[in-house]
């Protein structure tokens, strides 16, 4: 029989049910002939670019296969989109990002070939199944605008702001401190108020004016409604908006990519800093003999991202403020007409979108320590770190 033939046959028996006793049968096959490996490799690399035609990314792929299956599965769908990377077109500096950011290549631990097979067959499953996302990219040119939106940013001086908003983040989440956190937020949120006016400039100036983009950011279990919650409020403070897919683990983001850089970096160092307060105060709550539920968690988390939410906006609009009172800026039809392309893009990536309820929302100390630590992680105006 010819390799691609019991490829064929394994696909034929195993791919299309969900009954465990074909998965057998087909991964008993597969183990029968290491002549098929290479075969099976292929048809896998193509289950890839079937997800990006589906305007998967790597790590949308690498999420959900975290999020529905183990580590071995892991590890098999990083060194797909690997070995199909050199077959892709460039996609843009967001791409690549995530290509680096995949899985190390750790060798895959001893394991006889049925079991070996049996996993490949469970990964192809699910990639087989996946189901077509909203595009990122402007309709007709691809990724082509963010990647020349990307390019045209680098190298420019407003990405050193982008570095020092980071290492601001980095320090916050490290201190043990909450008043200098606190500081650190502060002056990153700031900075990066500043940098989308300064960004907002350039392109209303400039030949041709820079279109919204769109960026998938992972929201992940546990307590993912108040976790969305937290990323929706950062998104709202830097002019973009975020809409929640939780069947599938993420939130799309819509703005341009100047905020859209400053709600990745600010939602990740804001989950940071609310996890490690959330421990420090289940400690405390431990110590006192009253022991704590996972109802407090998703009180603290709610109530962190609904204070943080509050002191976010504030310290943008002050910022904002600021950079529109110098002397020949015309600030405010600039961010009107881009909050316009905002709406206008998310209402075309999502013509129907639905509110959800927060639940688990009833525990009253969990919502108290969850308010005292966003604002610990308050980011308010504070003059510049010495």
């Amino acid at each position: 029989m010819s390799t691609s033939r019991t490829v064929d046959r394994a696909f034929e028996a195993a791919l299309y049910t969900t009954a465990d006793d074909a998965l057998d049968t087909a991964a008993s096959l597969l183990a029968a002939d290491p002549a098929a490996d290479a075969e099976l490799s292929r048809r896998g690399e193509e289950f890839v670019a079937a997800a990006w035609r589906r305007d998967w990314q790597p790590a949308d792929l690498v999420r959900i296969v975290r999020r529905e299956l183990d580590a071995v599965h892991v590890r098999l769908a990083a060194a797909l989109i690997r070995a199909r990377a050199p077959h892709d077109r460039p996609r843009g500096p967001r791409w690549a990002a995530q290509l680096d950011a995949l899985p190390d290549e750790a060798p895959p631990p001893r394991t006889d070939r049925f079991s070996h097979a049996t996993a490949v067959l469970e990964l192809y499953r699910l990639l087989l199944r996946l189901p077509a996302l909203e595009p990122l990219s402007t309709e007709g040119a691809a990724e082509g605008a963010g990647e020349a939106a990307g390019r045209g940013r680098e190298g420019r001086p407003e990405s050193r702001a982008l570095a020092r908003i980071r290492a601001l983040l980095a320090k916050a989440e490290a201190t043990g401190y909450p008043e200098e956190a606190e500081a650190l937020s502060a002056k990153a949120q700031e900075l990066m108020a500043r940098h989308s006016v300064d960004e907002a400039l350039l392109s209303a100036h400039a030949p041709s004016p820079d279109a919204p983009g769109a960026c998938r950011i992972g929201v992940d279990p546990p307590y993912e409604q108040a976790k969305a919650v937290l990323l929706d409020a950062v998104a709202d403070a830097n002019h973009c908006r975020a809409v929640w897919n939780e069947p599938l683990g993420f939130s799309t983001v819509v703005g341009f990519e100047a905020d859209l850089e400053a709600v990745e970096l600010l939602y990740t160092s804001l989950l940071v800093q609310a996890e490690a307060a959330m421990t420090k105060a289940e400690a405390a709550q431990r110590a006192g003999g009253r022991g704590r539920t996972r109802t407090f968690r998703q009180s603290f988390l709610a109530a962190y991202a609904h204070r943080a939410g509050t002191r976010l906006r504030a310290a943008a609009e002050a910022a904002t403020a600021d950079s529109g009172s110098a002397p020949d800026v015309d600030l405010l039809p600039v961010l009107a007409s881009r909050e316009v392309a905002v709406t206008e893009r998310l209402e075309r990536m999502f013509p129907e979108t639905t509110t959800t309820r927060l639940r688990g929302v009833s525990d009253a100390a969990g919502w108290t320590e969850g308010t005292r630590a966003a604002d610990h992680a308050r980011v308010g105006r504070r003059r510049p770190l010495a």
